[in-house]
């Protein structure tokens, strides 16, 4: 079988892949089992300089490497420079903390020498999507690798180079053979690859209905899950905000990616009185962005990773319309080849309508109108979600209750949501559960062990 690489730009071939059959998957997770345990025997300051290789690794393709995200998903070419520098940038902090966050925590006993210690687990299975082909692997393979763990990846089936192009940047690093290891595989395969026995535990970024999936087998098998799942993040503007920087920030939030990320801005809830002055400036925002080629420098809106997912986008799009939505800008894909979607902002919407009741994956924002604060607050938990949000305010010691009241796992005061190595990133509610990144992503695949040693006896 075979695993085909598209580019949705020019909805062209780029290249077919062996599916690993059986066989090879039996080698490969052999190798990487092998390579873990003799990794889990290192001393993190043993591992630290890998990490840093692993960095300069990036650093020194980064520009193929851009490319290759940007020829499989679409997104624009600057975009995906930043990507590859950002995943550098996180082994690089993994490596200067390491040592740090893997420190035995001492607790305090009179009859004792008590303390809690960090220890490997084993393999992590890394089942990943395509939006972020390269930083949602990394932010992950960071903290599992430094921990003493190894990684096998299962990447999203329409990025099979990238998904390649990741286990050579660990070989050009020098890291041991198989100590991070990809498997080109069906979804029909991440069920056995769970009930391995040489897999510890399983880290997911995906929807929320395969995240389900994922969380039951994983608990049938009785092994540790993080999940960060789908995303309708509250974008809320209160009456003291300063609105042009606000609305300068919600095209940022909503139309980076081609607005294909869980954690993008969809929801843009506006204080009644500033509605007016807000939704005009987020369209002139909106008006300046560029859709064309995502590998010519000017282009800031790419194509869609998919066909599929801009007929979907635009049945939400044409729904809301429906139940009375306004049309501000856009609304319609792009004619042509690729997978084009014009930037649209919809005015008007309410919270029973498909734009916000929905997750939309893609470059489309919603802008719902609030009376009052508590209002705001209320419309925004008003979702099954709940992994970011954005609090534009003047008041920043009303900011600070305000954002206890928001249900998310995170909340971004005066900016806009973004994972960053040194902050625990992860949601509540339907956007899964469990924390990447920060010391609190370590150890989420440690083994935490409790230590208690008495007196010396003869």
């Amino acid at each position: 079988m075979m695993m085909n690489s598209f580019n949705p730009a020019t909805d062209t071939l780029l290249g077919k892949f062996s599916i690993h059959d059986a066989q090879a998957i039996e080698s490969r997770l052999r190798v990487a089992s092998e390579s873990q345990k003799a990794w889990a025997r290192l001393d993190v300051r043993q591992r630290l300089p890998y990490l840093l290789q692993v960095a300069a690794a990036l650093r020194r393709k980064k520009q193929e490497l851009a490319l290759l995200i940007t020829q499989e998903m679409g997104k624009p070419l600057s975009e995906s420079l930043g990507e590859v520098e950002k995943c550098a940038w996180n082994f690089e902090y993994y490596a200067q903390q390491g040592e740090t966050f893997l420190a035995d925590q001492v607790v305090a006993s009179a009859a004792s020498d008590s303390r809690v210690v960090y220890d490997p687990i084993g393999l992590v299975l890394a089942v990943m999507p395509w939006n972020y082909p390269f930083w949602q692997v990394m932010r992950a393979a960071a903290p599992v690798l430094v921990g003493g763990n190894g990684m096998v990846l299962k990447h999203a089936s329409n990025v099979p180079q990238c998904a390649l192009a990741l286990e050579q940047v660990f070989k050009d690093a020098g890291l041991p053979e198989g100590l991070f290891t990809t498997l080109l595989v069906e979804s029909s395969a991440v069920r056995g690859l769970i009930e391995d026995e040489r897999i510890a535990a399983v880290t997911f970024t995906g929807s929320t209905p395969v995240g389900r999936s994922i969380a039951a087998q994983a608990g049938q098998a009785l092994k540790k899950q993080v999940l960060e799942l789908g995303g309708s993040d509250p974008f809320i503007v209160l009456a003291d905000a300063d609105i042009e920087a606000a609305a300068a920030v919600a095209v940022k939030a909503r139309f980076s990616n081609t607005g294909q990320s869980c954690i993008s801005a969809k929801r843009f809830i506006v204080e009644q009185s500033i509605a007016d002055r807000f939704a005009e400036a987020f369209v002139a925002g909106a008006r300046k962005l560029v859709v064309g080629d995502p590998l010519l420098p000017g282009t800031t809106i790419g194509s869609m990773a998919r066909g599929k997912l801009r007929e979907e986008l635009h049945a939400q799009v044409l729904a809301s319309i429906q139940e009375g939505a306004k049309v501000l800008i856009g609304g319609q894909p792009v004619p042509g080849p690729g997978a084009y979607y014009e930037p649209t902002i919809l005015d008007h919407v309410t919270p029973a309508m498909t734009a916000a009741r929905e997750e939309t994956f893609g470059p489309a924002a919603a802008i719902l109108r609030v009376a009052s604060v508590d209002e705001a607050i209320a419309v925004a938990n008003d979702s099954p979600f709940g992994l970011g949000a954005s609090l534009w305010t003047g008041d920043l010691d009303r900011a600070r209750q305000l954002s206890r009241r928001i249900e998310a796992g995170a909340v971004f005061v005066n900016g806009m949501v973004a994972s960053d190595p040194r902050l625990p990133f992860g949601g509540t509610k339907q956007s899964g559960y469990g924390r990447e990144l920060g010391h609190l992503g370590l150890h989420e695949f440690m083994n935490i062990k409790t230590v208690w040693t008495g007196p010396a006896t003869n």
